[in-house]
């Protein structure tokens, strides 16, 4: 089976009677300042209604209170050959995303050379049931510019990296763990992390963690992961800090990402089936990974407000407040 297509939009063609979510989503930190955004352009469906459209943005910035976080729902969604989503006016296509949230607006380009990466280990298990969802990056790293409004103030984008997010499913695992890191220090361009790690509710039973995602040095990609690593994945985690080790089979990966409590974001996601996860969130986390390789000396890679580190569980007691919208 061939790869699919990284940014076809599935919710066009989801069953009437059916239940789906699929999201567009970025995440851009600048070169320099502990400043970055999350942007997500989110479809809710649930079984027998019509798709609702969300559009969800985030501004983290270490010299402001905490997350500055907006979020607006619009009906009638729609993708077509020239943007891979609309919702409302706002737009997110190839090298562009544009919309608005609120009193928060975005005018972006994107640029990258790295192709997709494909998280599932296997084309044929983004055409199947399980996982529920599906994930890939279409830009695990990119380069963004433009122009961001928050409130009345007008914050210009140049240089800024990140990546270029895509997921759909009928519901979200049963915990999860997303990582991305870009800019380390010392490290050529092409050095970036984008894993994500889940557990996966399987009738009665949640399975062990299992990570999917890549580690690239300096444009070589090393997979991490697995089902037939799980045993060798270890994760420690809170919404502040995740201690992880993400063995492969020519690296292994242990690292931490971490971030002030006052710099976490925290949302309610809804799952088609009218569940909740509660959901924490860092797109300006510091990132230390200790890179081990068969033959050589261990490599250490380190970034400053350069990572991102999301928490997906079930429950809510974690301490961070969560913002005042639901949604997939």
């Amino acid at each position: 089976m061939a790869a699919p297509d990284p940014t076809r939009a599935r919710f066009p063609h989801a069953e009437p009677n059916g239940g789906m979510y699929e999201s567009f989503y970025l995440r851009a930190v600048h070169p320099e300042q502990p400043l970055g955004v999350w942007i997500r352009y989110t479809v809710e469906k649930r079984p027998g209604d019509r798709a609702t459209g969300s559009l969800w943005f985030t501004l983290f910035d270490a010299e402001r209170a905490g997350p500055r976080a907006s979020k607006v729902t619009l009906p009638g969604p729609e993708a077509g050959d020239r943007d891979w989503i609309r919702i409302g006016e706002s737009r997110f296509g190839p090298g562009e995303v544009s919309g608005e949230a609120g009193d928060c607006a975005w005018e972006l380009r994107f640029e990258h050379s790295d192709g997709p990466l494909f998280h599932l280990p296997r084309a044929w298990m983004y055409g199947v049931p399980l996982p529920r969802t599906k994930l890939l990056s279409p830009a695990p790293a990119a380069r963004f510019s433009g122009r961001l409004r928050v409130g009345d103030e007008e914050m210009p984008v140049e240089g800024w990296r990140g990546m270029i997010g895509h997921n759909w499913g009928a519901q979200h695992a049963e915990r999860w763990i997303w990582l991305h890191g870009v800019g380390f220090e010392g490290a050529p361009e092409a050095t970036w992390l984008d894993a994500a790690i889940g557990r996966i509710k399987v009738g009665p039973l949640t399975t062990p963690w299992i990570a999917n995602g890549a580690l690239s040095l300096d444009g070589r990609r090393h997979p991490l992961g697995g089902p037939g690593r799980a045993r060798r994945t270890a994760v420690r985690e809170t919404p502040e800090r995740c201690d992880f080790v993400l063995p492969g089979r020519e690296v292994s990966v242990h690292g931490t990402v971490s971030a002030e409590r006052r710099e976490v974001v925290g949302w309610v996601y809804a799952d088609p089936d009218d569940s909740e996860h509660h959901v924490s969130n860092c797109s300006i986390a510091d990132m230390r990974l200790i890179v081990s390789r068969s033959g050589r000396e261990p490599l250490t890679l380190e970034v400053a407000a350069g990572a991102a580190y999301e928490l997906g569980t079930r429950e809510g007691d974690h301490g961070v407040p969560p913002q005042p919208f639901r949604g997939a």
